[in-house]
């Protein structure tokens, strides 16, 4: 047999798993822990019992004024809980434990969920109080293995006294189940072992109230009613007089029946005709057995595949499956689709191109081509300054782009709040209250009053500028022999710089003006180029053409050109970026998130633990 101390292992890895798995899968709906059985148990009972087989918890139940507190007196030698001819109605536990037992054992722990006081009158029992409290002290009488304890009714019309006699159920090892002839066939007492029926809990049954002799011939009756009610097997069997003098004295006698079903038997010869002592029978009960039996019940409870923590296991996997439907459901409608996002004008990003070449050059290359530079800007600017004049009333570049940017973002925004809407209305029970929430919540006006201002605010230049030494820089690592071979084109260029100046010098007069720079610039390149290619022998190997030539681009200009689109469609991918982020804060907020997350529970750590603890505790049960 596996020892305690194997399943108390498990059973804290298994408890601190679900605790982790309930935490992260709250957001995707899953029901609390908290009220599940099989949770109770592994609270309750587990984790506080899983520590000590030296004693046994025995709690005496039953319904309403059957004499509950008077078998518990018998048990404990003493009139330790209050009686009276009339329902007196426990409200809270009481327990005797055996001397010095508190001082060596954790009496919180053992009754979790209430308040463990000390008790020094019988009457505190009884009071009204929302608090759950168990009062206890010691008792000389009590054998040093045995705690012992009267409970609420588990018929009460208060519904606080079920939850209390449910949690000391689940903390006791064995009950001693008082019955009479008018309640061993009352419904809410047959729930209460059903319960204890389904954690494997060990019983004794005492029919108390009865008339003897005359009842001897029904008591089989009303016993084989109740064990076929609630699934209850008895490992003792009791009947009590109707007997009040000798109840109220302490001397009410409790005589032994067999039952040919019972698993195990109080010590003693069970046939004997004489009263017999509750408490020296309890005291002899095989306590390895019973422990084991209440413990086992419970383990097999949480284990088990229909009721426990598997089907807790299967009911996250389907709220992750619920999720992963909506996630596709979203992923599938491309919520901010724009066919054309306007393209950033071609002037402004040579600029933007020129200038992080500029950066690039070094020594006299550097010096050569930035005095050309400031010379070819001081003979243009009568061109630039006649332009200026003649287009005065036209809008600068970026102000066209950001123009032209926003009426994209407009038409965005509308798709998205349409498509919102569509997905809402195809029926996914994730997706359709999370975004009838999206959709009733910040207007419309408002998330488009954010976007403007953020948009009004954003510096394109630094941002274009920024995008092309990030391309461009990683053009140089990934590809390191044609930048070098740029370079050496550019240093080439640097020493025909003159005869390039006079070119551009002669060519800024024409309507086009500075515009047209670059252009030159590339066409002496191209002449650079050729000539280039001739020093080498006549044209470049085709090694290095093939090298130079990518993305279906036949020729060095074609590799420029494809390079140039490149930079286009980073510089657009990141502005629809930088929308997709303001509409997700502003619009979805954390719903994405949270769809991935509920979507991939399965796959969290907690999970897995879980499922691994279940496995463990699965084949330790096997060996018991």
């Amino acid at each position: 047999m596996s020892s305690f101390g194997q399943f108390a292992a498990v059973v804290r890895r298994l408890h601190a798993a679900v605790q982790q798995l309930h935490t992260v899968s709250a957001a995707a709906g899953v029901a609390p822990l908290a009220g599940r059985e099989w949770f109770e148990l592994l609270e309750h009972k587990l984790l506080p019992q899983l520590v000590d087989d030296a004693y046994l918890v025995v709690a005496v139940v039953g319904g309403t004024n059957i004499g509950k507190s008077i078998v518990f007196n018998h048990i404990a030698g003493t009139r330790a809980s209050a009686t009276s001819p009339l329902a007196s109605g426990t409200k809270h536990p009481v327990c005797l434990t055996p001397p010095g037992f508190a001082e060596q054992h954790n009496l919180p722990q053992i009754f979790p969920g209430f308040d463990v006081i000390p008790w020094d009158r019988a009457e505190a029992a009884l009071e009204e109080s929302e608090t759950h409290r168990l009062y206890w002290r010691e008792s000389p009488n009590t054998p040093p293995n045995l705690l012992v304890l009267d409970t609420p009714d588990v018929d009460s019309d208060a519904r606080i006294n079920w939850q209390r006699a449910d949690q000391i159920r689940r903390s006791a090892d064995l009950l001693v189940a008082v019955l009479t002839q008018q309640k061993y066939n009352d419904a809410a007492v047959k729930q209460f072992f059903r319960h204890a029926a389904a954690e494997d809990k060990a019983v004794i049954v005492v029919f108390n109230q009865c008339l003897l002799p005359e009842d001897e011939e029904y008591w089989p009756r009303w016993l084989e009613t109740f064990t076929r009610e609630t699934g209850i097997a008895p490992v003792g069997l009791y009947l009590a007089p109707n007997d009040r003098r000798a109840a109220e004295s302490l001397e009410l006698p409790f005589f032994a029946r067999s039952d040919p079903n019972a698993e195990l038997q109080p010590g003693g010869d069970a046939s004997a005709d004489g009263p017999r002592s509750l408490l020296t029978d309890l005291s002899k009960v095989r306590f390895a057995d019973v422990k084991l039996r209440a413990l086992r019940g419970a383990l097999r409870h949480v284990a088990d595949d229909a009721v426990g923590a598997p089907a807790y296991l299967r009911e996250v996997a389907a709220a992750a499956d619920d999720y992963t439907a909506a996630a596709q459901l979203l992923s599938a409608q491309q919520l901010a689709e724009v066919d054309n996002w306007p393209v950033v004008p071609n002037a402004l990003l040579i600029d933007a191109i020129r200038d992080w070449w500029q950066a690039q050059r070094s020594g006299w290359s550097a010096k050569v081509h930035g005095f050309y530079n400031v010379l070819s800007h001081g003979l243009t600017w009568p061109v630039r300054y006649a332009r200026d004049r003649l287009r005065s009333d036209q809008t600068p570049p970026w102000e066209q782009y950001r123009k032209r940017e926003w009426s994209a973002v407009l038409t965005a925004v509308e798709r998205v709040y349409k498509k919102l809407t569509f997905v809402s209305q195809l029926g996914n029970d994730v997706l359709r209250p999370r975004l009838e929430q999206i959709l009733a919540g910040a207007p419309r006006a408002e998330v488009l009053s954010k976007i403007a201002a953020a948009h009004e605010e954003f510096d394109f230049e630094d941002a274009l500028s920024r995008m092309v030494q990030t391309e461009l820089a990683d053009f140089r690592e990934a590809s390191p022999k044609h930048y070098e071979f740029f370079r050496k084109l550019d240093q080439a260029a640097a020493a025909a710089r003159p005869v390039t100046s006079v070119v551009l010098f002669v060519s800024g007069f024409a309507p086009l003006g500075h515009a047209l720079t670059p252009v030159l610039t590339d066409t002496a390149l191209q002449g650079l180029l050729h000539a280039a290619g001739d020093v080498a022998g006549g044209t470049i190997s085709a090694a290095v053409g093939d090298a130079v030539i990518s993305g279906g681009a036949a020729t060095s200009a074609g590799y420029r050109e494809a390079r140039f689109r490149r930079l286009h469609t980073a510089f657009a991918a990141r502005r629809a970026a930088w929308l997709g982020e303001h509409l997700s804060q502003l619009v979805l907020g954390t719903l994405p998130e949270d769809i991935q997350n509920a979507a991939t529970l399965p796959q969290h750590a907690a999970y897995a633990e879980t499922r691994n603890a279940l496995q463990e505790l699965h084949k330790l049960l096997s060996t018991v």
